[in-house]
């Protein structure tokens, strides 16, 4: 019953999507790979792999005031904000603001761990979505994929650890 009541006071998304709308202003697949060249997740990348990448990859609205991301739920999706800003609340004392090639989700995307924070559109916003059904059937069909998402998140663990140790 909880469930039910959640899904119908808006709490929790029951569709695929959660509420996104497509965007009526799409990129090319060039444009797309452009855009996630510039992720850290995916800087290793071969051009022909962030080509499949970009296949997968869809752009959607999102209104001013649309949580995109909620703590504790499922981490499905992975986003890339190309337009727009939102604010990233981790807890009542720490929240951040993302913009224009900033992204959020990468760890959702890669563990299927739930979300470690909200993020809510400040305003209104156009995003690159990629899915993470759609990325874990990627990995496996684009070889060494997963050799280069894993040389790059072990640079940025190794860069974490350096900065929490000045």
């Amino acid at each position: 019953m909880e469930l039910i009541g959640r899904m119908l006071d808006g709490s929790i998304a029951y569709d695929p999507q959660g509420g996104l709308e497509p965007s009526s202003s799409g990129l090319r697949q060039d444009d797309k790979m452009d855009r996630l060249e510039e992720v850290p997740l995916f800087q290793g990348c071969s051009r022909r792999q962030l080509r499949h990448v970009a296949r997968i990859a869809e752009t959607f609205d999102a209104p001013t005031g649309m949580t995109l991301a909620r703590t504790g739920e499922p981490g499905n999706q992975f986003f890339l904000i190309l337009d727009g800003s939102a604010r990233v609340d981790v807890s009542p004392q720490k929240q951040r603001h993302l913009h224009p090639g900033d992204f959020f989700g990468e760890m959702s995307l890669l563990d299927g761990e739930p979300r470690s924070a909200t993020v809510v559109a400040e305003t209104a916003m156009r995003v690159l979505v990629i899915s993470r059904r759609n990325f874990a059937t990627l990995l496996g069909e684009v070889p060494g994929l997963t050799q280069n998402l894993l040389v790059t998140l072990s640079k940025r663990v190794r860069q974490a650890e350096a900065a929490l140790e000045r």
